[in-house]
């Protein structure tokens, strides 16, 4: 890996854990070529992932703790000694030149080459001895309240590995996929890094990228064909797909216009189709619908395995203005919704103030709301995914031999 790219993983990292940004929404640096720019991302997603075990390996070597400039490219380079297994010297001789061309870090650039040699030699062991990234409070605490110690341990344990890439099958379509694994609630599961276009059935739409957690909301709907169903907050567009794949006559919505601009690249290469709005959830009054999916705004705890920088570039803070939020889109999606219709409310979250609480806060809401039980076997799934108010609630700890799933909660609501 050049200095560039290896600079450009520097700046990733000061993006997500200086400035709060999540890596997808960093622009790419334009002067490097796609390569580096992917290895460069890599890289610093793989640091993040690693973040705690880095650092109990170097802090042994340390007097004091450096300063951030410093540190990010002791991070770096402990990463790529001890998770990619890179060559010490090319590693070791690439931060120093780096340390010596920024002007915060030059007169560390014999620290940080004495630190780096040591980590070749002794880190090994220490990082496979080393817990894995724990997380921050915020999650950890509620995860540790409702399920306990040992769950939160085996969810921080779950986000360690790099996660596979789950396809979604078109209905209908025979669909033979080296190497595909066929997951019990019939996604198909690839190797992490496989490259999803080059696959045969990408160019004619024989199945899409999503996860398998996210791929059992719309089938908790039932029977769609020919019914008028709402996708609210639709980007980035998978459920959308499953939805006129099963033949619903589906309006999707969703409040940006770059998302909802992917969505509409999904269903052109697919050949489905969809009403595709861009505005306010909160607008829209399409008169009312046979049923509807709400997969809400959320933490997106449940993606952690996908998302590494996550826990760094979010916090506590944006817990409460996203729940209440949640209860105002349900209360506003009742409202659309036809008398015995069904409405899925999802989210992609662990924590359960954004799943199981909001739909116990909905029933005593509205008079007459029932929740109708999911049943996880017939999904594909089991009796560990069952939630006591009917809903389902999976985790990254479930199917730790197919590696794993998402953490997602989902339930069926339905009015008179």
């Amino acid at each position: 890996m050049g200095l560039e790219a290896r600079q450009a993983a520097l700046r990733a990292l000061d993006g997500v854990l200086r400035d709060r940004r999540m890596l997808a929404h960093m622009a790419p640096d334009a002067r490097l070529l796609a390569a580096d720019q992917a290895r460069a991302a890599r890289l610093a997603s793989l640091t993040l992932r690693h973040l705690d075990p880095l650092d109990a390996c170097i802090a042994p070597y340390l007097d004091r703790k450096p300063p951030p400039a410093a540190l990010a490219i002791l991070r770096l380079g402990a990463c790529e000694l001890l998770v990619l297994g890179e060559d010490a010297h090319g590693v070791v001789d690439s931060a120093v030149t780096i340390a010596k061309r920024q002007k915060p870090t030059q007169r560390m650039a014999g620290m940080i080459n004495a630190v780096l040699r040591k980590v070749a030699l002794e880190g090994a062991d220490r990082f496979g001895a080393a817990p894995p990234q724990r997380l921050p409070g915020w999650i950890g605490g509620p995860i540790k309240k409702r399920w306990g110690a040992e769950v939160l341990r085996a969810i921080e344990a779950a986000h360690l590995p790099l996660p596979p890439i789950d396809l979604t099958p078109r209905p209908g379509v025979s669909l033979t996929l080296p190497d595909a694994v066929r997951l019990p609630t019939g996604s198909l599961r690839m190797a992490p890094g496989t490259q999803i276009s080059a696959l045969p059935g990408y160019e004619t739409g024989d199945f899409w990228v999503q996860d398998a957690a996210a791929a059992l909301p719309v089938r908790l709907l039932g029977d769609v064909a020919g019914a008028r169903v709402l996708d609210l907050c639709a980007a980035p567009g998978g459920k959308t797909m499953q939805l006129a794949a099963a033949g619903a006559r589906v309006t999707a919505l969703d409040i940006s216009a770059a998302r909802m601009g992917r969505v509409a690249q999904n269903l052109t290469r697919t050949g489905l189709a969809a009403d595709l709005i861009v505005g306010d959830a909160f607008d829209h009054q399409g008169g009312t619908y046979d049923a509807i999916l709400l997969d809400a705004p959320c933490t997106a705890s449940g993606t952690i395995r996908r998302h590494p920088d996550l826990p760094h570039a979010k916090s506590w803070t944006e817990v409460e203005p996203l729940t209440r939020l949640q209860m105002q889109l349900i209360d506003h999606a009742l409202g659309l919704l036809a008398p015995g219709g069904r409405m899925v409310f999802c989210t992609c979250s662990l924590l359960p103030v954004e799943g199981e609480h909001q739909v116990t806060a909905a029933l005593k809401r509205h008079e007459g709301l029932k929740v109708i039980a999911a049943d996880a076997r017939a999904l594909g799934g089991d009796d560990a995914w069952q939630s006591p108010e009917g809903g389902l609630r999976l985790r990254p700890d479930f199917w730790p031999g197919l590696g794993g799933i998402d953490g997602f909660y989902m339930a069926v609501l339905t009015r008179p």
